[in-house]
């Protein structure tokens, strides 16, 4: 991906740098060669040249790229879990998600993992961003998703003789969870995304079930996914199904969504993130019933949102990590909504702006095991920066309306928002 040359300098804006610290009034970011070399108060930056680049804050915020920890480039308006198998030739289905990958940066997000992709698109995707063949976030890749035959996304009889070859690898037992990783491998993803529990959204394998998937599979999916230097996530909202994951060694538990204190001891000693995903329920409570949501499942979502926010509480008060993210693609909880999901854990769980921020930023970031790269304004770091028009901590729904971003940066170039037509040509 291209970075900017010489330096830039954004200043004239309250500086939140991502890390939880207190923002700064007047703050000041500094970007050379695509690497950030001062953030802090304007008052102590370094001097530069007259002719120096500068964008003007204009009084707002200036805080570091959003991370988007769970995202599915490959859902398109999808109504029901059916709609998620292979509904479009892996042509439209590429030029889709490329296109959802393009309207995440133009929301702020300037990077992203996976959180499962039909036909291993994101891989090629990856590439494509890296090489700027098409503009998106700095993307961590999953491809294909792991469970249990009989779980939760295998919902196809066999008297209908089609399986789910575009969308995830249904296992019986060990062996082939090792195979389907072993799969992954080739195909160069660098998460394995799994199924161990099931969902509201599914009544035979409802958000309780913790049979989608055995111990022993994922034990197995965990120790050939770490040999291959891959990580492990997996759809965890049953209780059992949480502590199961984390027993085997998952790297992050998606959902979390009922908890008990042995899961959140569990959680804390392994320091394992948590990726809730949780405004999707309130959505499906609010719009379920005008798409023809049938009630049960509805109650089904009123549950996870409770005991799911309930989870997030007590994983903050713990000390825990969380990561922003928020399975947006379905038709109810649409691409470009993003931000709601922060709206969401302010209003809604009672986070804070600013531990939210950190939590889309800083956790985010940690999350695709790039926390020494960006995620933060600091110096050395990436210039992926957020410039906005307005105080994000005075109102944090500023976040979901895309005409209010400035600039959006990656390596200090100017990729999206209003000053777009700035962007600096030159390259390295």
């Amino acid at each position: 991906m291209k970075t900017a040359q010489g330096t830039l300098v954004i200043h004239n804006g309250r500086l939140i740098d991502g890390t939880g610290a207190a923002p700064v009034a007047r703050g000041a970011v500094h970007i050379t060669d695509g690497r950030i070399t001062y953030a802090g108060p304007a008052a102590a930056a370094p001097a530069v040249a007259p002719n120096t680049r500068r964008i003007d804050a204009q009084g707002g915020t200036i805080m570091p790229g959003l991370v988007e920890a769970h995202f599915h480039a490959t859902y398109f308006n999808v109504a029901a879990l059916e709609d998620l198998d292979i509904k479009y030739p892996v042509e439209y289905v590429t030029l889709l998600a490329a296109s959802n990958c393009k309207l995440l940066l133009e929301c702020g997000y300037t990077a992203a993992r996976s959180g499962g992709c039909l036909f291993n698109v994101d891989v090629w995707l990856k590439k494509a961003i890296e090489n700027d063949i098409c503009p998106g976030p700095r993307l961590a890749t999953s491809g294909r998703e792991i469970c249990g035959v009989a779980g939760l996304m295998d919902w196809n009889p066999d008297y209908r003789k089609i399986g789910m070859e575009g969308l995830v690898f249904l296992i019986n037992g060990a062996d082939e969870a090792r195979a389907a990783v072993r799969r992954l491998v080739k195909d160069g993803v660098e998460w394995v995304k799994t199924y161990p529990t099931g969902d509201a959204a599914a009544p035979d394998a409802n958000d309780h079930h913790t049979l989608c998937m055995t111990f022993e599979e994922m034990h197995a999916v965990v120790a050939m996914a770490h040999n291959h230097n891959l990580k492990v996530t997996g759809h965890c909202r049953a209780n059992a199904g949480i502590k199961n994951a984390l027993r085997a060694g998952y790297d992050t538990i998606e959902h979390g969504t009922f908890m008990d204190d042995e899961a959140i001891d569990l959680l804390m000693v392994r320091n394992t993130p948590v990726i809730p995903a949780l405004r999707f329920e309130l959505a499906s409570i609010e719009r379920g019933p005008a798409i023809g949501m049938p009630q049960r499942i509805i109650d089904g979502h009123v549950e996870c949102l409770e005991g799911g926010a309930e989870s997030c509480r007590r994983v903050l008060k713990a000390g825990g990590r969380l990561g922003m993210g928020g399975d947006f693609g379905f038709a109810w909880n649409s691409h470009g909504e993003y931000a709601k999901e922060l709206s969401f854990f302010v209003n809604y769980v009672g986070f804070s702006p600013l531990q939210t921020i950190t939590c889309a930023t800083k956790t985010g970031a940690e999350i695709l095991g790039r926390g020494d790269e960006f995620g933060t304004l600091e110096k050395g770091k990436l210039g992926d920066v957020l410039v906005v028009d307005g105080d994000v901590l005075g109102d944090i729904t500023i976040l979901e309306d895309r005409t209010r971003f400035l600039a959006v940066l990656q390596g200090g170039v100017i990729k999206a928002g209003k000053l777009m037509s700035q962007a600096q040509p030159s390259v390295n």
